[in-house]
């Protein structure tokens, strides 16, 4: 952690002491050196914490003795809330973990009323119920690592699980961006070894490093073109949407829609670019009633393919 963090964490740690601590108990809880506990208390001095000592017992805080709470409205605290409501109801564990952390320091420096207010919002305010109460959580891969990486603009190396055969390869690339699909993360960037852009699974990277070599983009990094690049293997699908489910069409599917027109009233023709028809095909079938596939052929034979094999089984 750094400097900023670890003061904060040590008042906190003097604060909700019942005794006085030493300095070898704080150098061991934040794994640093004398010295540095030394510096954080001078530092913490320059700010007007009032630390006191005790040259045989240790260091404490005056007693009564806040933070001054976050200047919060209870609008910006429900904001919050949500946001870390949502965190938590994902699949990645380490995230989990981090989010419940940061409530935790909330609660420590907002007023009495306000923890009151978080707590109940906290307890009645469910996102994503499906994910957060039904999903298996996981290691989601080391994000944070990988986002420091791409703010100093460093190129990183790393073992990488192919989801073919689960083979391992070393990789060498330069992070654009980290994305976050519903239940898993991908970081896309250069690929050193392919010389392009490619999109890497955060759950399948390992002994992630973070080289000492500068990468400069090529240009302004657009990242809605990244998400939604397509490449020579992208097809051109085109599908009819019944206006019913139009909103709940756009908002999810997992391509940039390049062309909609209304082609009669009620029915909207959509053209977009993908690069796998068989997570399409299977994607579609949300909308059963509501979308017909126009084209490309290919699409069309997988779809029936498809409805042949889901009747075999039911039929067993």
């Amino acid at each position: 952690m750094n400097s900023s963090e670890r003061r904060m964490k040590l008042i906190l740690m003097l604060q909700q002491a019942n005794q006085r601590i030493t300095v070898d108990k704080i150098a061991d809880k934040f794994d640093v050196s004398r010295r540095t506990v030394f510096r954080d208390f001078n530092a913490l001095s320059e700010m007007n914490v009032p630390v006191t000592h005790d040259r045989y017992n240790g260091y404490g805080i005056m007693r009564g003795y806040k933070i001054p709470p976050l200047m919060f409205t209870s609008k910006e605290l429900a904001t919050v809330m949500v946001g870390l409501n949502f965190v938590k109801s994902q699949v990645d564990q380490k995230l989990i973990e981090d989010a419940k952390g940061v409530e935790l320091k909330i609660k420590e420096v907002v007023p009495d009323e306000l923890r009151e207010f978080m707590e109940s919002l906290e307890e009645r305010t469910v996102v994503d119920p499906y994910l957060n109460f039904g999903a298996e959580k996981m290691e989601g891969g080391d994000w944070y690592v990988i986002s420091n990486a791409i703010s100093e603009n460093k190129s990183i190396k790393f073992d990488y699980r192919a989801k073919t055969d689960e083979k391992i390869t070393s990789r060498k690339i330069d992070p654009y961006i980290i994305v976050f699909y519903r239940d898993h993360w991908n970081v896309i960037g250069h690929s050193h070894k392919r010389d392009d852009v490619r999109n890497f699974l955060l759950d399948r990277m390992s002994d992630i490093i973070i080289l000492d070599e500068d990468f400069v983009p090529y240009g302004k990094i657009d990242v809605e073109e990244l998400i939604f690049r397509s490449d020579k293997s992208s097809e051109k699908v085109m599908v009819d949407v019944s206006a019913s489910a139009l909103k709940r069409f756009q908002a999810n599917i997992p391509a940039k829609i390049i062309k909609k027109n209304e082609i009669k009233p009620n029915l909207f023709r959509i053209v977009f670019f993908f690069d796998n028809l068989d997570f399409i095909n299977e994607w579609l079938l949300q909308f059963p009633k509501d979308v017909k596939i126009i084209s490309p052929d290919i699409l069309l034979e997988k779809r029936n393919n498809l409805l042949e094999e889901m009747i075999e089984k039911t039929n067993k």
